[in-house]
This record gives C-alpha cells, sequence and structure tokens, in this order.
C-alpha cells in the first residue's frame, strides 16, 4: 500500500471549503444570530411573496456562527474520510484488476485505458496548441475540434489494437503449415458491385518465409494486410469475396479476435494504437485479456523482450520512446504468443539508417530462425534486399509476384537535371546569386535546452531566397529542435514550418472550410488557397476532381495531398522561409514527388526552404545538404549521401520455436496450462489439427445485450437514483421516527444505483470499437473537466456529452458522462459522497441528447443542441442542489430543509436557495459555455464522431465475381 499526499490535500480543501460555505450560507439566509456578541450587524430583509417567509442577511453572533462551524463537521469529516482512503488505496491498480473480472469489467477497462491515453492526450493537446501557434492563431475552444480527431483516430487505433489482441475472444487454433491461402480473393469499400480495391486470384504463402508487398500509396497494401487481419471486414466495415483463409479459417467468418492468437499485427504509426502506459504491460496485453496469471505473464514479456533485445525498455513509459523503439516494442507485443502469421504495416517509415536495418534484421530472424510466416507492406524495398523471401506489388488493384525486388524509383529520376554534387538543379528555380538579395534567414551560435539538456549545440545557418537545403541526421540528433527553434524565435517573423504531423494545422471539416479560412485571415479574394491547392495536385479549379477534394475531410486525402495542403496553409502569407519536418513520412515515391514539386513551386517563388528528412533519395532535392548529429550542426561532407550502408545486424536473437516445435508443443500446453476440452466440431484426428501452447483456459462467452434480468436492473436503479437525488420532496411522506434516516439511505442508494445501472450497461461495452472510444472520449472530458474555467468544472463537458450522446446514443451517453466523472475525480483526488450523484447527472446529460429527434441535421441540429443544452444545464444545477441543498445549509435558517414539513415549503426553499446560488450564476455560465461550444465546434465535431462511429457488424461479402488481373 502505498500512500498519496495528493488526494488527501484536495480533500482537506474541499472539506474547508464546505465549512465556509456552510457558515456563508448561515450569514446569507438569518441563520447566524445568536445571544453572543454580535461581529456582523446586518439588517435583516425579507423577500416578497410569494417568499415572504425567508429572511436573508441578519446580524450574525460569534455563537452563531461557531455553531456553523460545528454543524459542518460532519460532513467535512466525511470528505476528509474520503480523501484519506484515496490517499491509501492505489486507485489505477484497483482499476486494472475490475477490468479482468467483476460486474462492470467493461466500463473498468475503459476507464484503465483512458488513464493509460491522459498522457498521450497531453501530448495531443500541446501538439494542436502549437499548431496553431504556427498558424498565428490562438487556441480557445476551437482547439477541441482537432484534438478531438487527434482522440478519435486514437481510438480508432486502440480498437484496432484491443480486436487484434483478442479482447472478448475465443481463442481459436490455427494451422501453422498454411498461414494464407487465397483463391480468387477480392475485397473493396461502399455497395457491393463497386469497384474492388484489391484483387488476388491465387496466393499461398508458407511458413518461415518474409514476404514483402510494395505498391503505391493507396494502391491497396494496407487494406489487403488489414483484410488478412480481419479488420478490413470486421472493423472498417469493408466487404471480401472469394476464399480469404488465413491459418485454416476463412477470414470473413472469424472475427480478429477470436484468431487473435494464430496472428499478430504491427499497424501504420504503432505508438498511436499503444492500448496502455508502460512497454512490459503493453507487450503482455494480449495475455492479460486472455486472463493469463500473472507470474506467467511476466516470464513470456521478459522472453519476447529478450529475443526482440528491448530488455532495458520494460520499464519505460511507451510515450517516451523514440520512433525505432516503438516499432521494436509493436512487433514484441504481436509476437508474445507465438503467432503463425506476422503483419506488418510500413515498419521503416520515419526511421534512421540504424534503425530501419535493426527491424529489416529482426523480421528477418522472425521469418527465418521462429518460423512465422512474415508479410510487411514497406516502400522502401530495397532495405529487404538479401532478407526477404517473395516479392509481391499492388498494381492497378491487382497483386502482382516479381521474382526480386524492384528499384525503387528515387526522387532523382523526376529532375530535369541533376548537377556533378548529385543535387538536383530545376532549369524552372532562378536563385539569385550568393548576395544579390539579402539572406532570407540567418542564425548564429543558436542553443536549444529542454530542461537540463541541450539537444541543439552552438547552431549557425544561412538561409537565401530560393535555395533548398536538406537537413539530414539520426533520430533524437536535434533536427526538429532546431526547426522549432527558428519558426518560434525572436528571428522567426516571416517564417512558416510544417510540423512532422501536420495533420494538426487543420480545424475546419472540409478542406473547403480550410482553404476559406485561410482566404480571411491573409484577405486574398475567396478561391485563392483553393486554387494554389488545386495547382500543386496540377488540378485546374473546373476540374471535378478538385471539386471533390475540396468537398473531403482534410484527414481524409491522401497523405501526400494533406502535406500539400498543409504547405499550401503555411505559406498563404508570403513567408520568406518554409522549414518542413520529414515532408516524406509514409509517402510513396509518386506521392513524394508530389511534395518535392511544391516545394520547388515555394522555392520558385523565392522562398527559402529548409526540410528536415531521413529519405536519402529525398534529400537530393536540396541545393546542399547540413547534417546535425548529436545535437551539433555541421556541413555534410561530399556530395548528396545515397542509401545508407546497413549496419551491423542486431545480436543473435535467443532460441526461438521453429516451425516444427510451434505445430508440435502439446507437451509445452500441457506443462504451462491443462488441456482445453475439445467441443465436437473441434473432433477431428490430431493430424489435422493445429494444437498451440496453451496458458489459460478460454475467456467466458461474450456478453449479450441488455435483456433478461438487466433490463428491471437498470429501470429499478435508475427509479433508486431519482429517489436519491429528490430524497428531500420524497421525505415528506415517510414517518416521522424515519425521516432523520432518509439523507442517509440516500447517500448509500446512490452508489448502488450506479453500480447496478453501470452493469447493466457493461455488455454495452463489450466491443473493441465501443470501449476504445469510451476510453479515449473519457480521458479528454476528465482533461476538459479538470481544465475547465468555470465553477464546477462541468460547463465544458457538456459540449462533448451532448455531441457524443447524439452521435452514439443513449447508453454511450450515458456511460462517457459517468467515466468522465469518475476519471476526473480519480485524478484530482475528489473522490467522495457527491460522486456517484455527479455520474449519474452527468450520464442522464448525455442520455438525454439521443432522444431528441434524429431527422434534424445541420444548423438546425445545432440549435436544437443548444437548445437542449441550456434545459440541460439548469436542470443539472437544478437536481445536483436538489439532493447537496440540506447538507450545505444546514438547520436553523429561513430556506433549511424542514423535516416533516408540506412538499411546498421546502419546495420553496430549495427554490430560493437554487436561485440565489445556483441558477442566476453557475447554471447561467454553464448554459452560455454550452451554447457557445455548440455554436464554435458543435458541426464540426459532430461530424468527426460519426466519421467515426463502430461498425455494428460485418458488410455482408458480395457473391464472388470474375477478376481478369495478371497473374504469375
Amino acid at each position: 500500500m502505498r500512500f498519496r499526499a495528493g488526494p488527501l490535500r484536495a480533500a482537506a480543501v474541499l472539506a474547508a471549503c464546505f465549512i465556509a460555505v456552510r457558515v456563508l450560507y448561515r450569514v446569507l439566509f438569518h441563520g447566524a444570530d445568536g445571544m453572543g456578541p454580535v461581529v456582523l450587524p446586518l439588517p435583516a430583509w425579507r423577500l416578497p411573496p410569494p417568499f415572504a417567509h425567508v429572511v436573508m442577511f441578519g446580524p450574525a453572533t460569534v455563537d452563531g456562527l461557531w455553531d456553523a462551524v460545528i454543524s459542518a463537521l460532519p460532513i467535512a469529516l466525511t470528505i476528509l474520510a474520503f480523501g484519506a482512503l484515496s490517499a491509501l488505496l492505489d486507485m489505477p491498480r484497483l482499476i486494472a484488476r475490475g477490468a479482468r473480472r467483476g460486474p462492470v469489467q467493461g466500463l473498468a477497462r475503459a476507464v484503465a485505458i483512458a488513464w493509460a491515453t491522459l498522457p498521450s492526450l497531453a501530448d495531443a493537446v500541446r501538439a494542436v496548441r502549437f499548431a496553431q501557434r504556427l498558424r498565428g492563431e490562438r487556441g480557445g475552444v476551437r482547439l477541441l475540434a482537432p484534438v478531438l480527431e487527434h482522440t478519435l483516430e486514437r481510438a480508432t487505433a486502440v480498437a484496432a489494437a484491443l480486436e487484434l489482441r483478442g479482447y472478448a475472444g475465443r481463442g481459436l487454433a490455427g494451422e501453422c503449415r498454411h498461414p494464407v491461402a487465397l483463391r480468387e480473393a477480392t475485397m473493396g469499400f461502399g455497395a457491393p458491385a463497386a469497384t474492388a480495391v484489391v484483387a488476388v486470384p491465387h496466393l499461398d504463402l508458407s511458413p518461415g518465409t518474409l514476404t514483402l508487398l510494395t505498391g503505391a500509396t493507396g494502391s491497396g497494401k494496407t487494406t489487403l494486410l488489414r483484410a488478412l487481419s480481419g479488420l478490413h471486414a470486421h472493423v472498417d466495415g469493408g466487404w471480401t469475396a472469394g476464399s480469404l483463409r488465413v491459418a485454416g479459417h476463412e477470414r470473413g467468418d472469424v472475427p480478429p479476435r477470436d484468431l487473435a492468437r494464430c496472428v499478430g499485427v504491427v499497424v501504420q504509426h504503432p505508438r498511436a494504437a499503444f492500448a496502455t502506459g508502460c512497454v512490459a504491460d503493453e507487450i503482455g496485453l494480449a495475455l492479460e485479456l486472455r486472463g493469463v496469471a500473472r507470474v506467467l505473464i511476466d516470464a513470456r514479456v521478459r522472453e519476447v523482450a529478450d529475443r526482440v533485445g528491448i530488455t532495458p525498455l520494460l520499464e519505460r513509459e511507451l510515450r517516451g520512446l523514440s520512433a525505432g523503439e516503438a516499432t521494436l516494442v509493436a512487433i514484441a507485443a504481436a509476437i508474445a504468443e507465438q503467432p503463425i502469421l506476422l503483419l506488418v504495416d510500413e515498419p521503416l517509415a520515419d526511421l534512421d539508417d540504424d534503425a530501419r536495418a535493426r527491424i529489416v534484421a529482426l523480421l528477418g530472424a522472425l521469418a527465418h530462425q521462429a518460423g512465422i510466416c512474415v508479410v510487411a507492406a514497406e516502400h522502401r524495398a530495397d532495405e529487404f534486399s538479401g532478407v526477404a523471401d517473395r516479392w509481391l506489388t499492388v498494381a492497378g488493384g491487382a497483386v502482382v509476384e516479381t521474382a526480386a525486388a524492384s528499384p525503387t524509383p528515387s526522387i532523382r529520376s523526376a529532375f530535369a537535371q541533376i548537377g556533378p554534387d548529385g543535387h538536383r538543379r530545376s532549369p524552372d528555380r532562378r536563385s539569385s546569386p550568393q548576395g544579390a538579395r539579402p539572406p532570407a534567414l540567418t542564425v548564429t551560435d543558436l542553443t536549444v535546452r529542454h530542461g537540463d539538456r541541450v539537444v541543439v549545440a552552438g547552431a549557425s545557418l544561412t538561409l537565401h531566397p530560393g535555395g533548398i537545403v536538406a537537413l539530414r541526421g539520426p533520430n533524437g540528433a536535434g533536427k526538429s529542435s532546431l526547426l522549432v527553434a527558428l519558426a518560434t524565435g525572436a528571428e522567426a517573423g516571416g517564417v512558416a514550418l510544417v510540423p512532422d504531423d501536420s495533420d494538426a494545422l487543420f480545424t475546419r471539416d472540409s478542406v473547403q472550410a480550410e482553404c476559406r479560412r485561410v482566404d480571411r485571415r491573409h484577405r486574398v479574394a475567396p478561391g485563392t488557397t483553393a486554387t494554389r491547392f488545386g495547382a500543386l495536385l496540377s488540378l485546374d479549379a473546373a476540374d471535378p476532381a478538385l471539386t471533390r477534394r475540396l468537398r473531403a475531410h482534410p484527414r481524409d486525402l491522401s497523405a501526400g495531398e494533406r502535406r500539400c495542403l498543409a504547405i499550401v496553409v503555411q505559406t498563404a502569407g508570403a513567408p520568406r522561409a518554409l522549414l518542413l519536418d520529414e515532408p516524406t513520412r509514409g509517402l510513396d515515391p509518386d506521392a513524394s514527388r508530389l511534395v518535392a514539386d511544391a516545394i520547388e513551386s515555394q522555392a520558385a517563388g523565392g522562398t527559402a526552404v529548409l526540410f528536415a528528412t531521413h529519405d536519402a533519395a529525398f534529400a537530393a532535392l536540396g541545393d546542399r545538404t547540413l547534417r546535425m548529429d548529436s545535437s551539433v550542426l555541421v556541413p555534410a561532407p561530399g556530395p548528396a549521401p545515397g542509401p545508407a550502408p546497413v549496419p551491423a545486424p542486431l545480436p543473435e536473437p535467443a532460441p526461438a520455436l521453429t516451425t516444427s516445435e510451434i505445430c508440435s508443443s502439446a507437451d509445452q500446453s500441457a506443462a504451462i496450462a491443462p488441456k482445453k476440452r475439445r467441443s465436437p466440431q473441434e473432433d477431428e484426428p490430431e493430424s489435422e489439427r493445429e494444437r498451440q501452447p496453451e496458458l489459460a483456459p478460454n475467456p467466458a462467452p461474450r456478453a449479450r445485450g441488455v435483456r433478461g434480468w438487466r433490463t428491471p436492473a437498470l429501470v429499478a436503479a435508475n427509479l433508486a437514483a431519482a429517489a436519491a437525488f429528490l430524497w428531500p420532496l420524497v421525505a415528506s411522506a415517510v414517518p416521522a421516527q424515519a425521516q432523520a434516516a432518509v439523507p442517509y439511505i440516500a447517500l448509500a442508494l446512490a452508489p448502488l444505483a450506479v453500480v447496478l445501472v453501470l452493469a447493466a450497461l457493461d455488455a454495452s461495452v463489450r466491443s473493441a470499437h465501443t470501449l476504445a472510444l469510451l476510453a479515449v472520449l473519457a480521458a479528454i472530458g476528465a482533461a476538459i473537466r479538470i481544465a475547465s474555467t468555470g465553477v464546477g468544472g462541468v460547463e465544458a463537458l457538456f459540449v462533448l456529452l451532448i455531441l457524443a450522446g447524439r452521435a452514439y446514443g443513449a447508453r454511450f451517453g450515458l456511460l462517457l458522462g459517468a467515466a468522465s466523472i469518475a476519471l476526473s475525480a480519480i485524478m484530482w483526488g475528489g473522490v467522495g459522497p457527491w460522486l456517484p450523484f455527479q455520474m449519474f447527472a452527468c450520464g442522464w446529460v448525455g442520455a438525454g441528447a439521443s432522444l431528441l429527434p434524429r431527422r434534424v441535421r445541420g444548423t438546425g441540429e445545432i440549435v436544437m443542441l443548444a437548445a437542449y443544452g441550456i434545459v440541460a444545464s439548469y436542470a443539472f444545477g437544478l437536481i445536483m442542489n436538489m439532493w447537496f441543498w440540506p447538507f450545505a445549509v444546514g438547520a436553523d435558517t429561513s430556506i433549511s430543509y424542514v423535516p416533516g414539513g408540506s412538499l411546498g415549503e421546502n419546495l420553496g426553499n430549495f427554490l430560493v436557495y437554487s436561485l440565489l446560488t445556483s441558477t442566476l450564476s453557475w447554471d447561467t455560465l454553464r448554459a452560455i459555455t454550452t451554447i457557445i461550444g455548440l455554436a464554435l465546434v458543435g458541426h464540426a465535431l459532430l461530424r468527426s464522431l460519426r466519421r467515426a462511429k463502430p461498425v455494428a457488424a460485418p458488410t455482408p461479402s458480395p457473391a464472388p465475381r470474375a477478376v481478369a488481373v495478371p497473374h504469375h
């Protein structure tokens, strides 16, 4: 047990505030007079009818004030007791235990994931704020739109990760002798008659091989990998036709969670898919979800980490990993259960030469030494020369096998002229001779520190108008820090930066709206920015293709188009220097040439360009090359560097299971856990059935919807919660001798009602997509609540609750409200008797938004939600005041709760209390904040939420169709 002082300090502050409020209310409502000396000689003021019985102010005496303090002590001590309990208990660990089993397992898992998400959410907020600073704009409530986009993208990635790790899965065994077998397979999106994205007439992959999948951006590489993993049909909402058998199972019939032990997946941008907080937990997540004993999980995590070579990272936080380290951790997590098939999507993106060589060597070892069938999609095909066994290319919607790696098209091949030093000499870019024009940017002896660490040491450079300079160096050398310092320093006027996370620059829900915003900000003719964007894509204003792109959401553009849009946005003010950080990250050669043309266009207009890159071929775009190494900036010697030499491979990995050992591991299974009893469907000869190591029995069948006992429990729990809220009015019907117990019964009913409601709704969280959305939205809700400036801390949260309830339904809205309040209370130590009441009240706000008319859309929908927000804000204040009013005011005032009093008398006193202490102030502020938030970001956030709406069920597969494709 570890003592944490924070919750106790917070409880002490709340307890002191409660005593002060009790004294204030006594003075305000004529309850501080006594027989002692007068401290405040205030005149008494009686309200007009119908509240003539209410007297305000009056003289305050010493004994009257002391009585007020003494009367507040029981509640203050209760608050302190909750604070002491929170200080002694490790709440995150308790939540983690509740996530393994119990009546609210699903919600506990969501809160646990939300807890792990909070640091990355803070990073997203900082990234968005930084992006807005780069655009020269202030933050404010509009930050919610890009932050939510980041959050929803993370939710989608976490959902896929949980599905792939076996969340609520059956743990089916697989056939390792035939990892992949495709026959006349096609896959795509939309209506079944739509054109297929990828078609594969025939493909068989064997264990112990590494297959490289190449192709242009958007050609369908990721679609094929996600189809093999099951995400395409079961999570993404796509369709498949023909036969796609993976590990002996038809992929369309078996969701990823059921076959998770046989298929390991490393998605693009693995950082976004991390669902835990530290490296060891992430590697062992699949085993944790399956209920494996902790000691076995720890042993397997250490074994896998040793095999991959990341044992020193086990205690590190995920958010502090470099790009290469994050990829290694993602691979370790994917092979924790010794899968038959490993799918890896673009593992070399954004890595330096050493990290790329290490990843390639590891994948080769997993295939050729561990016997895993490895399929990797990658633009950098040359890196796998001598390692890959088979080469597949996706072109024109068809998968074609080639005999060897096709040379990666170089950026240089698109250049009109290459100088003797290996750099481009573009005939249409006329750089002024040195000295003809003053430098665009000059920096001398620039030093940048992050805390006590020097990340840029004494850098000096000069950028000339129309010149292009490439900046190279390993991960962590300080390239990004240098660019940020140049863009935000004292001499940064007229310097624009396109950061590595350029998507954070976009805050509107369409490209057209984004372009209009830029036009207004820079006071140029309407349509100017859109025309510039079209010109970079070689599309004129009348081209229907440009119209389609302008109507699209910025994040729905291709990676290259998004980068071009970011360049257009950042150069709208005609900066004298343009800086770009990793402009070709994740781009194929064609998309890279698109970005190269955009850079050339800026340079041709006289803008100085400096870009940081790991791409040796793209660096040839520069007139000269600079290099950063260990925070020091130096000119790169000699000609532009070509492909970096491959460093020494990884140390020999720890002994791994071979293909034959994986396929005959019954002895290991028996040694680790009892053999699972076979079902009648599995009753077949051992030689025809694949056996895999068993670490624990399979989990229980997945929970079904709210039915049976859950519906009556849900109704009963809400009635109990209503009684707990309204006890001052309900108590008038209770016998006089029992009235004293009513407040304590209400306090006991509220947490019980919360547990019953959450248990009844827990089945709603038994979907990986819903779980991930709930988790990350609860994290952002908790952060908004804590950061909110309004009294009560819930004003800005209402915007999120209303929009989420509207987009995802009443159950999701109720769960989101409860989870956000619970998580924020745990974070700042605000756990107290009020917590279940706040959870219910905020949950009802989210649920109520889903009950509004569904057909209203557009501006009318936002107006309707704003009207609901006003009603919800005042209703929230009234319902929260009702249960707390007798405790807050205490006895012996003119508006105190009167035990045994009439309904009219108590209701009148309550309304006066609410009107004077809440309705005219806090509730009105809450309503105004909600209206402003919905007006500013409601449309954009609602569209974003609907774009990320979970797929209820896989799209039915169309009938197989004949597809004419090349086949080798």
